[in-house]
């Protein structure tokens, strides 16, 4: 357990083992990608969110009164470059910054550009698991005109934008890590195998969403078929005709649908996955179920869905080209900061 205070630019005092549960959040995503049209396309007209393009080239999404919740800049690695996590307030962020600082991880702040085009006042960032950048902030921006959508809204607030899943090689250390830093919590568990390849799916929580993240690894010889940092992100639906508009929506732009429509069995929510311009997923779903802190305990499920969900558009060389991936991963490194 950290031991020591922090003062923070007020001169407050903080208690470094305070615990920052329920006072983190999913803010905001950073894409990298050259497919901007493609994603302004996806992230308007197909799943109802604001997408203006910046005039450095960015497209800006927005879902509710934050400046922005979705960012794709120009670049080649289509992948997710960086995680804007929201903290709470100020004191939630000196602890963050000490635990960070106590494990010898380099932290910077960044510059007043880089802080507008991320719709925030100030952030500090470092490398996490995966080479992903981290972004930690407390103070957004936010706008008084509601965005112009075509979806009645999203569920966001002091619950975050929604969840990423990623694939993982190293999962003890990527759960050590969003322990120790982010007091992340345990939700539930999913073993199920898909293809002949048995899979462990571990759901953890920030705050009382169902989860913030989702780590997925095989149990035995550790592979990874996933070329980005994210296997998907997900946003949630205010109302299910919401849900089912962008579903048609989707369909009728002739968008790559990776898993139809259907009910998770462990969060109950009803969602479906199109693939981005950049390789992932984006989940979007309706309704999942809100821990109680008081009463809720982990279970293991042996299915992911309890119904629909069924997989849809991978060819053959999809498939080839994921064994591919997984069989060279045994011999790529992945990054994890030190000490975990």
């Amino acid at each position: 357990m950290d031991k020591k205070n922090v003062r923070t630019e007020q001169g407050q005092t903080v208690a470094a083992q305070d615990s920052v549960f329920n006072r983190v959040r999913m803010g905001y995503a950073v894409i990298e990608s050259r497919e901007a049209k493609a994603w302004q396309l996806l992230l308007g007209k197909a799943l109802g969110m604001q997408a203006d393009v910046l005039p450095d080239g960015a497209v800006a999404a927005r879902m509710d009164d934050h400046a922005r919740r979705l960012i794709v800049v120009p670049g080649p690695s289509e992948d997710l470059q960086a995680l804007g996590l929201e903290l709470a307030d100020e004191h939630a962020l000196a602890i963050v910054l000490r635990r960070l600082d106590q494990r010898g991880i380099a932290v910077r702040e960044s510059t007043a550009a880089a802080a507008q085009q991320r719709g925030v006042r100030h952030y500090w960032h470092f490398t996490g698991p995966k080479g992903l950048a981290i972004e930690l902030y407390y103070q957004p921006s936010l706008v008084n005109t509601p965005p112009r959508m075509a979806t009645s809204g999203f569920v966001t607030g002091d619950k975050g934008f929604g969840h990423v899943a990623m694939s993982t090689r190293r999962p003890e250390q990527m759960k050590q890590f969003w322990r120790e830093i982010f007091d992340l919590r345990h939700t539930d568990d999913v073993h199920y195998t898909i293809s002949g390849v048995p899979l462990l799916f571990e759901f953890m929580r920030l705050n009382e969403r169902h989860h913030s993240i989702a780590f997925v690894y095989t149990p035995k010889i550790r592979l990874d078929p996933i070329r980005t940092r994210i296997q998907h992100l997900e946003v949630q639906a205010a109302t299910l005709d919401d849900l089912s508009a962008a579903w048609e929506r989707c369909r009728e732009l002739g968008l790559a649908v990776a898993m139809s429509v259907g009910q998770h069995a462990n969060d109950k929510a009803i969602s479906f996955y199109v693939q981005t311009p950049s390789g992932f997923e984006i989940e979007f779903g309706w309704n999942p179920v809100v821990v109680d802190e008081a009463s809720w305990q982990p279970a293991v499920w042996d299915r992911i869905s309890t119904w629909g969900h069924h997989f849809e558009g991978q060819s053959l060389g999809g498939r080839l080209g994921q064994l591919g991936r997984s069989v060279a991963s045994l011999l790529r490194k992945e990054y994890v900061p030190a000490g975990f």
